[in-house]
């Protein structure tokens, strides 16, 4: 069991797809392949032209992680209508060994998260 964790919470304004090229310090730089709970892959350029807030877990944790999970709703809660249908959140696992799509959507199920703008997602280990 890992005994570490790393949490980065950002949320980044991302201009409209086709709007302006992405800056070479952009996260969206980054070409990994995730795979989301529903075992979709996806890049994180496919997510440009909303706000996101990004933030890193892992499903096995027990007292932290729930607690990123619980913040992240508690900003969405506090959005007016208008930034919440703008806003996308991106939780990210940092233990990519056990946390497989099946894990990833047991979190979605147990937490009421909305899929349609929350998405739970792990990388390869490297």
């Amino acid at each position: 069991m890992k005994h570490f964790l790393f949490l980065l919470l950002l949320i980044l304004p991302l201009p409209a797809p086709a709007a302006t090229p992405l800056l070479p310090e952009s996260v969206l730089q980054i070409n990994n392949t995730f795979t989301d709970q529903s075992g979709r892959n996806f890049e994180l350029a496919s997510r440009r032209g909303n706000t996101q807030l990004v933030a890193m877990f892992y499903t096995s944790c027990r007292y932290v992680c729930p607690l990123i999970i619980d913040s992240a709703f508690g900003i969405d809660r506090r959005l007016t209508a208008a930034e919440r249908a703008n806003l996308r959140v991106l939780l990210v696992s940092l233990d990519p060994e056990r946390d497989t799509p099946e894990a990833l959507m047991s979190v979605v199920k147990k937490r009421h998260i909305d899929t349609k703008r929350w998405t739970l997602a792990r990388t390869d280990d490297a």
